[in-house]
């Protein structure tokens, strides 16, 4: 006997993810009440551009919805902005938000994305993180007038920073706790590379080291203290140090929640419960491997798909993605296609670092299972993305195209 289909779907999450699938409800025909309730008082938005065009104030806010309001208002949405999820009962089917509002359901998806690491002194003023608009804006306002910024961790996200506020001016000093940027993530070649850029671009690299405290005069930080024992002067500190899944609403749920809301390989949490986005950590079946990827085209697929296999779980379809992501530094493009993380092997297969331009194969065991290139035409990583989705055994991948030509150099 198969379920009757819902009537009743409530979308936790009004970003790329939430959005997405509430999109892919309606263009599936489902015709039923559908609310989506978000954290943020503005209306669904685009994050990436927050630490690049809004940052370096190319762009104004309005530049960054992801849809006009007669689009959102054809979608027959139940709005519920500006109030989060407080509680999930899944016996009663019932979502509490921090109003005491209690929203029943038949279908839910939990979209409620992540939320940035802080440290101590993150509530001082000067200190700042980089989430939301109102982040990127107020961090802005400060960077417009120059002075001194001290940005905590090398991810994409503060090296993405570093590079908006050289751009406008400001002095950057990035600290970073590895002895080499995102080595753990994209090689040490390709993370040598990157520190390099920083440092040709002005921005002082602190590598090896880390914030032990903030400084403060007058109730502003000033500083921060390095566990080398120095002292770096400050304006404005930026806390770039990772981030955590939204799930502190689901504790007492009965839902699995680990890092991130556990899910199968349809991206299914328990019956008729689904998680997609930043939120949620799904099995991979193209890797064999859980994962969770905090990237704009992975949230847009995986809300799609949960919306999908929430309507037809008979049919559901396994997410199976080849995770995409870019980055933009100092004018230069960053793309990556695959599962680079835990990678056994990494390898320069076309292009040369010394020129700034080049493409590197990332192995896992024997298989192909990643590609980065710095300075690339897309068209240049077309032909490893369809390697890594057709799981390319590494032995016919590393001869420099997925067709096979010259053997590469170690990276």
């Amino acid at each position: 006997m198969t379920a009757a289909p819902p009537r009743r779907i409530v979308v936790v999450g009004a970003s790329a993810a939430g959005l997405s699938a509430a999109e892919a409800l309606r263009r599936q025909g489902y015709d039923g009440s559908l609310t989506l309730v978000g954290r943020e008082p503005h209306p669904p938005y685009d994050r990436p551009p927050l630490s690049k065009q809004i940052l370096d104030g190319s762009w104004e806010p309005e530049r960054v919805r992801l849809r006009r309001p007669d689009d959102l208002e054809a979608l027959g949405l139940d709005l519920r902005l500006g109030v989060p999820a407080a509680a999930l009962a899944p016996a009663a089917r019932t979502v509490t938000l921090a109003d005491s509002t209690e929203l029943g359901y038949d279908g839910l998806i939990i979209a409620t994305g992540v939320r940035p690491r802080r440290l101590p002194g993150c509530g001082t003023p000067g200190v700042h993180v980089l989430r939301d608009l109102e982040d990127a804006l107020a961090l802005r306002e400060r960077l417009a007038a120059g002075g001194r910024l001290v940005v905590l961790g090398a991810g994409f996200l503060g090296a993405e920073v570093a590079s908006a506020a050289r751009s406008l001016g400001a002095a950057v000093t990035l600290v970073e706790p590895s002895p080499v940027p995102l080595a753990h993530a994209v090689g040490q070649q390709v993370g040598a590379h990157l520190a390099r850029l920083h440092r040709e671009h002005g921005v002082d690299l602190r590598t090896g080291t880390k914030a032990t405290g903030i400084t403060t005069e007058a109730g502003r930080a000033t500083g921060v203290r390095l566990d080398d024992g120095t002292t770096v002067a400050a304006d404005d500190v930026l806390v770039a140090i990772g981030s955590q899944p939204n799930t502190d609403w689901l504790h007492g749920s009965g839902l699995a929640v680990g890092d991130g809301v556990e899910c199968d390989r349809y991206s299914a949490a328990a019956p008729g419960i689904y998680a997609a986005g930043d939120v949620a950590r799904w099995h991979n079946p193209l890797f064999g491997t859980t994962m969770r990827v905090e990237h704009r085209t992975n949230a847009a697929e995986q809300g799609m798909t949960a919306a999908r296999n929430l309507l037809d779980p008979q049919r559901a379809r396994p997410f199976a993605p080849v995770p995409y992501f870019w980055s933009d530094q100092y004018g230069l493009r960053i793309q990556a296609f695959g599962h680079l993380r835990g990678h056994d092997e990494a390898r320069v297969v076309e292009g040369d670092p010394a020129d700034g331009r080049f493409l590197v194969a990332y192995r896992k065991g024997d298989r192909l299972t990643g590609a980065l290139g710095v300075g690339m035409p897309p068209r240049a990583l077309r032909p490893w993305r369809a390697a890594i989705a057709a799981a390319a055994d590494w032995r016919t991948a590393r001869a420099g195209s997925p067709d096979g030509a010259t053997e590469p150099t170690r990276a």
